[in-house]
């Protein structure tokens, strides 16, 4: 316990704060992001962006610039890294999981696949991925759901919600619930089996990653929370490590752009896009 004289006056206080500002919580934003730790191999310090540990239960967002990659790490197999992104400059553009799984073909997410808006425009592109194990079926646990599951949902208690925490993380930038479309999820998988029920896969196992590169203004949210499927009685979610550099978005002549003709097209409305407001 902390000695209370350190805080009994205003001036106490600031020294006391002050004297704090060296340090390090395990789960942190890096500042700057150069100074992180677990720099992703091959990554030039210099051009990160954005360099985090979201906590188990916690939430983060960033507006990130049109090709900036950015990667989510789960270095212990249990995080769940539920992720709603939107057109940073025109916020009412945002993620579809309904066209993101039915315009591409797509049941299950991995490298190569798009994050499509409403606008037939790609969002992100997953790059590279060593997971495999996602989910673009259930999307994020809600308040209603814990509390039945866990006995709570309060954002600063134990078991929050991902519905919860990407409402906190919506309205850092303006946005209300009404605003949050269905999630997509990484690092913890679900399936549709042979009679179409969906089966909770989990984990491909621990230091696994997946990359996106955005391809328009990006604003991303996180909910780093347990899966709602998640069958294991306990509040199941491990730490989720997150970097961002800078990068071009997909080009003519990346192979993404004619793997097939429903993502040629997407991808030359998203440049037509951007290319107007010159971008």
């Amino acid at each position: 316990m902390r000695d209370l004289h350190q805080t009994d006056s205003v001036l106490a206080s600031r020294s006391d704060a002050r004297a704090q500002a060296g340090a390090h919580a395990d789960f942190m934003p890096y500042l700057p992001a150069s100074s992180s730790p677990f720099v992703p191999e091959g990554v030039d310090p210099s051009t990160l962006v954005w360099a985090e540990t979201v906590a188990p239960g916690g939430y983060t967002h960033k507006v990130l610039a049109r090709g900036t990659r950015f990667r989510f790490d789960d270095p212990t197999g249990q995080a769940c890294a539920n992720t709603v992104v939107f057109n940073a400059l025109e916020p009412w553009e945002r993620l579809n999981v309904a066209d993101t799984q039915k315009i591409p073909w797509q049941a299950y997410l991995g490298a190569g696949s798009p994050l499509l808006s409403g606008d037939g425009r790609v969002l992100a592109s997953i790059i590279e991925d060593t997971s495999g194990q996602h989910d673009a079926f259930c999307g994020t646990s809600t308040d209603a759901w814990n509390e039945r599951k866990y006995g709570g949902a309060a954002p600063e208690g134990p078991t929050p919600s991902g519905r919860g925490l990407l409402t906190k993380a919506a309205a850092k930038h303006g946005l209300t619930k009404r605003d949050l479309p269905p999630s997509v999820s990484f690092f913890q998988g679900v399936r549709i089996d042979p009679e179409g029920a969906m089966a909770f896969t989990g984990s491909a196992g621990p230091d696994r990653h997946v990359t996106l590169v955005a391809e328009l203004p990006l604003l991303v949210l996180v909910a780093n929370v347990a899966h709602p499927i998640d069958p294991r009685p306990g509040y199941a979610v491990g730490p989720l490590r997150v970097h961002a550099w800078r990068g071009a978005p997909t080009g003519p002549d990346d192979d993404r752009f004619t793997a097939t003709p429903e993502l040629t097209r997407a991808y030359r409305n998203t440049i037509d896009h951007a290319e107007a407001r010159g971008l």
